[in-house]
């Protein structure tokens, strides 16, 4: 990766300005090196591979880079500075293993699930409390009502779903579900189960088949034959069988199953 500064117009260059972003660019270079050591920097500029940065971004790296006490600041990834003991950890409890706040209560999520699927989210959902957005406990098993429930989403979601055998898998969709006369997604959707260990079944690339919502319906994952993930109108019937776009096995025990509880969750 190479650093350079803000171009600015050669009339506009004099000789202080060149000192000035020479400084800056220095700053900016030993704040990445601290950042990520074992990464490979350079101050040379290239066609490629290089990072553009805001004026404002190097005022701010300054002001950290000049702190007559620097020893009060340190450099931390989001998963160090924003994630939290989850609320279903005891509040005397002293363990290591970080999990995410959960706003509301989980009729689902245990401990062990949390600390799988926190690990695999994309990094822009890393680091935020996360919100039951519907389930079947609060909202009943309608369809519709999570369509609606979905409206004013505009982030990813995250699907939990435990069925009648007490097994627990589901979806992360990068968009909210909705009834759409196309499919819609990105390559971070994925599926995901617990049953009997922990897998998951990121984007193949094979076809872009993501998520696609009807009334009667809501499918994830296809291509020439049955769905990764299918569920009914009611949201008690479901079924999953391999599909082209996540390569995935079942993610139940059966193909077909009953839905004990569904619960879809988003990051504020």
């Amino acid at each position: 990766m190479h650093l350079i500064c803000p171009k600015q117009p050669e009339h506009e260059l004099q000789s202080s300005s060149v000192s000035l972003f020479s400084f800056r660019v220095d700053h900016l270079y030993t704040f990445f090196v601290q950042w990520s050591p074992e990464s490979i920097y350079s101050k040379h500029t290239s066609k490629q591979d290089f990072l553009k940065v805001h004026p404002e971004t190097l005022n701010v790296i300054d002001t950290l880079l000049n702190n007559s006490a620097p020893k009060n600041w340190k450099i931390v990834t989001v998963k160090q500075q924003k994630r939290r003991p989850s609320v279903c950890s005891s509040a005397d409890s002293e363990s290591e293993d970080l999990q995410p706040v959960l706003v509301d209560r989980s009729q689902i999520l245990k401990e062990q699930h949390l600390e799988q699927l926190m690990n695999h989210i994309p990094a822009r959902t890393q680091g935020y409390p996360w919100k039951l957005a519907y389930s079947t406990a609060e909202h009943g098993t309608s369809l519709r009502t999570l369509y609606r429930q979905m409206a004013e989403i505009d982030r990813p979601v995250l699907m939990v779903i435990k069925d009648s055998d007490n097994q627990v898998f589901g979806a992360f969709s990068s968009d909210p579900f909705k009834v759409s006369s196309y499919c819609y997604g990105t390559g971070e959707t994925f599926l995901y189960s617990f049953s009997p260990e922990f897998q998951i079944f990121r984007w193949s690339g094979e076809n872009s088949y993501f998520v696609r919502g009807f009334l009667d319906s809501l499918q994830m994952g296809g291509g020439g034959g049955p769905f990764g993930l299918w569920l009914d109108a009611d949201l008690y019937r479901g079924s999953s069988y391999s599909c082209d776009t996540f390569c995935n096995r079942p993610l139940s025990l059966h193909h077909d199953f009953t839905i004990r509880d569904l619960e879809i969750w988003t990051f504020i």
